[in-house]
């Protein structure tokens, strides 16, 4: 095929990525992103397939096509509250992929260079991209195991880690000196592999020593990995469209993981180097055990509370996803707002263990768009709330994060649910958040707990408000 009409087929396919990910950052134009983004693959797939350089298709169909199937039915089967572990998982194929592209590359005996210095820059992005994807593997892999909860939530903190994260990175790229442009050629293959061991280790090293509390922000920030992964395969294949979608991803990634630590009220530096949170429903060191009584409160209670209130806001968090509960949240949202009460949804950037996590959920459920506000669109609205009903979050409503200064979340910006009328908290116990801190919005004097699970006592709820 004419070279000229597969650079034609990647330009598109490069401005249909784009289209897709202006799509995606809007809940209303979301589908269409998604469906603009199976297009651009789709156009970037079979360009790819047809140019003359792409050879031994008899294996490589099937091979696609039974890829292509195990991943439709893994997609499909996943439970919503599975999504961060699926994602994780994807991006340590992705690094993957991207370690063993760059070896086949290097031992490639049909690869010939015009003279030393476009051999030395070939090199150079074998090496980065072998990095990179090892990393991305290695890190992808123990995220996983945190999120599935096979791997504690707690952070591994071994003394001197700094430095021997630092150490694993001059070593590499010591490493990279002796690889790159190394003669004869095919013959350093060893610091190659070397490099790609110690990459291994350091991932893993660099996520194990993130916390619970974080594991949003790693989910996006191995995205933003995966994608300079993808873009070095791309220099080193010589694919404009691997380029422009590695660096898409990346340069995404990276912005939405500074937008996430920027939520919370910490550098990306400090996320990355990891250390802080400690293990899910555990309270941290210095934490006040029980600040005072809780005033519990049953499902018919919560019931006269609603049909009483003329505006009520619901905070989502992990709990609902793991309940399952948005689908009797919404026909509760439902009803109330056809009896004229101003139902409204408050998200925080980190709710979930997934960004945008709470907005997916809800959106499954058919809740409508405009009445799910961000953090800084609802805050000022709570003071005039009469309900606010926090359903399975725990961090990001604790007042602990304004007033306390010895809480490890001090300075996180929060949902200021305790400044309205009354606040229903619908948890399973007193267990603390993922980041172990106390909530000392549950012995507030206008806190009610509302225990039990998130779904059963909404389902409970809705009974006794119908009746």
């Amino acid at each position: 095929m004419n070279a000229g009409i597969v650079t034609v087929s990647y330009i598109a396919a490069s401005v249909l990525f784009i289209l897709s990910l202006g799509g995606l950052s809007n809940q209303e134009s979301a589908r269409r992103g998604n469906l603009y983004g199976m297009v651009g693959m789709a156009i970037a797939i079979l360009f790819t397939l047809v140019t003359p350089q792409i050879g031994g298709l008899g294996l490589l169909i099937p091979v696609m096509l039974v890829g292509g199937a195990i991943g439709s039915v893994v997609a499909a089967r996943v439970q919503m509250t599975s999504m961060p572990q699926l994602v994780a998982g994807f991006h340590s194929f992705v690094g993957l992929a991207a370690v063993l592209v760059g070896i086949a590359n290097y031992l490639d005996p049909s690869i010939h260079y015009a003279n030393h210095t476009e051999r030395v820059i070939h090199e150079s992005e074998i090496f980065v991209g072998v990095f990179i994807g090892a990393l991305t593997f290695t890190g992808s892999i123990v995220a996983f195991g945190k999120l599935q909860g096979i791997i504690g939530s707690k952070p591994l903190t071994l003394p001197g880690r700094h430095a021997i994260n630092f150490g694993m990175i001059l070593v590499s790229i010591y490493l990279g000196s002796l690889f790159v442009g190394a003669t004869p050629e095919h013959e350093h293959l060893w610091p190659l592999m070397v490099m790609t061991l110690i990459s291994f280790v350091l991932g893993a090293h660099l996520v194990m020593a993130i916390g619970g509390a974080d594991m949003p922000v790693v989910v996006s920030m191995l995205n933003s990995y995966s994608g300079w992964a993808a873009a070095a395969t791309g220099f080193m294949l010589s694919n404009d469209v691997l380029i422009v979608v590695g660096s898409l991803v990346g340069s995404s990634g990276a912005i939405l993981s500074y937008i996430m630590c920027r939520a919370m009220a910490r550098s990306f530096i400090s996320v990355i180097l990891g250390g802080f949170g400690v293990e899910a429903g555990t309270a941290a060191a210095g934490s006040t055990a029980e600040q005072g009584p809780v005033t519990s409160i049953t499902a018919e209670e919560t019931a006269q509370l609603l049909l009483e209130s003329k505006s009520v806001v619901i905070i989502p968090g992990y709990g609902m996803a793991v309940a399952q509960a948005q689908h009797p949240v919404y026909e509760l949202t439902k009803f109330l707002r056809e009896r004229g009460c101003n139902v409204r949804f408050a998200i925080h950037p980190v709710a979930g263990r997934l960004p945008g996590h709470m907005n997916v959920l809800l959106a499954e459920a058919k809740v409508p768009y405009d009445i799910v506000l961000e953090m800084d669109e609802i805050n000022e609205d709570f003071p005039s709330t009469d309900v606010a009903i926090v359903l399975g979050a725990n961090d990001i409503v604790n007042p602990g994060a304004q007033d306390d200064p010895s809480s490890p979340i001090y300075g996180m910006p929060v949902l200021e649910c305790w400044k309205g009328g009354t606040v229903i908290v619908s948890k399973r116990s007193m267990a603390s958040g993922y980041s172990g801190v106390d909530n000392p919005l549950f012995y507030k004097d206008n806190t009610r707990m509302l225990f039990g699970d998130a779904k059963k006592t909404v389902e409970a709820v809705l009974a006794a408000v119908k009746q």
